[in-house]
């Protein structure tokens, strides 16, 4: 059990991604504090982790407001205790050219898959500075390493989150808590799901592997960096992606 007795806070823990990391860390022993905008959606991947008889608590969160972050976190320590690793999952896209990209476009997807890791990497690190202990590991994209046409505002938001990464680990370091990010690749999930088939069979060609990637391979990843075994890992970007980059 690589998580026993340790407190995990997954954000967009509801589905793909986020959801095989909080059902993988509880199948290690972690206690999961289950973050999303639907408690409903969450509270079925609460009762599915306690079938499997592991710990899960559901928390409605919009990873945007400042003040939620700073109440949920609260939330999460009084109710379980501790917090020992963040996992900055959520994210979302607003896909579009950037010569008729609306601001609102840039400014939802900036403020959610940054500017929301960055409230939930500050109130988590406070705490766990405290421990003198702790695991952050945010999840980016190649996209950020590579970028993509039509995707500028989810390009820059999962970039800032590795030059946001190499930072804060050079900041918590001497704490003792470490700070990676996993790239992940083109994983099987709603966002690919949309795709059209031509384009899925263009992208395969140019994954050595020949295939997307599952959502549990990226939960196995992020089981890694949250456990002890990543205890000199920090700063770092495991890019999850078949060989894409």
């Amino acid at each position: 059990m690589l998580l026993d007795g340790k407190v995990a806070l997954v954000t967009g823990a509801s589905r793909g991604i986020g959801r095989a990391i909080a059902k993988e860390f509880a199948s290690q022993g972690a206690k999961v504090a289950l973050c999303a905008r639907s408690v409903d959606a969450l509270q079925a991947v609460a009762d599915e982790i306690a079938a499997a008889g592991g710990c899960a608590q559901p928390f409605a969160l919009d990873v945007s407001s400042a003040d939620g972050v700073r109440a949920v976190v609260e939330a999460v320590t009084e109710h379980l205790g501790r917090l020992d690793i963040l996992i900055n999952n959520a994210g979302i896209t607003r896909d579009g050219l950037i010569a008729r990209m609306k601001d609102d476009a840039w400014e939802e997807v900036l403020n959610t898959n940054l500017r929301g890791a960055f409230y939930l990497a500050r109130a988590a690190a406070k705490i766990m500075m405290r421990q003198r202990c702790g695991k952050i590991v945010n999840i980016s994209s190649v996209v950020g390493l590579t970028g993509n046409p039509g995707q500028a505002n989810y390009a820059a938001s999962k970039a800032g989150l590795i030059g946001m990464t190499r930072s804060v680990a050079k900041e918590l370091g001497s704490r003792n808590i470490q700070v990676n990010a996993i790239a992940p690749g083109f994983i099987v999930t709603d966002m690919t799901d949309s795709l059209p088939e031509a384009l899925k069979a263009t992208l395969l060609e140019q994954i050595p592997l020949g295939r997307l990637g599952q959502p549990e391979e990226i939960a196995k990843a992020a089981l890694f960096l949250a456990s002890d075994w990543s205890d000199y890992v920090t700063g770092q970007v495991l890019a999850v992606c078949g060989g894409l980059t």
